[in-house]
């Protein structure tokens, strides 16, 4: 950025403003595919619990959860034999075993992601904190030269251009 104060171009700086909007519209974005992937992550290891739980209480009775607040008393005849959906609606039986597996194995996709993510954002939000700088640069320029122009203070003269 230029640091001659008569030259501060208003353009510039709206074109910063615009950047920095999209940039906080990103970081928004980001944070929200962390907080989804989060609770993936929670999801799956609540389930791994379940899974095993249901195996050590071996025949038993669970309360199923039909949604908005209903339960209904369920006998689990079968610990062993557990459903799982493995992406694009597609469900398959697995062993209580191969569940849990599969359960952790995912956990591991999804906490690779969230750092792939957060390492993303970090750098969504360096390039904001940039971009917040020179603005900031830019409106002092701007205010200084303002001043100059009224007479109300003398402009720095600077060796760089």
């Amino acid at each position: 950025m230029v640091n001659n104060v008569e030259k501060v171009d208003p353009r510039e700086l709206q074109s910063l403003q615009l950047y920095l909007n999209e940039y906080r519209q990103q970081a928004e974005i980001f944070s929200q595919q962390l907080a989804i992937l989060e609770e993936g992550r929670m999801e799956a290891a609540a389930a791994i619990e379940a899974m095993k739980g249901l195996l050590e209480a071996g025949e038993s009775t669970v309360l199923l959860q039909l949604g908005g607040g209903a339960s209904v008393p369920v006998r689990v005849d079968n610990p062993e034999k557990i459903l799982v959906n493995i992406g694009a609606e597609v469900v398959v039986e697995r062993s209580n075993e191969e569940a849990v597996e599969f359960m952790k194995d995912r956990i591991t996709e999804m906490e690779a992601s969230s750092k792939k993510v957060a390492e993303t954002l970090e750098r969504v939000r360096a390039q904001m904190m940039e971009i917040g700088r020179r603005l900031e640069m830019g409106y002092q320029q701007a205010q200084m030269a303002q001043m100059a122009h009224a007479g109300q203070a003398p402009v720095p003269e600077s060796d760089e251009e």
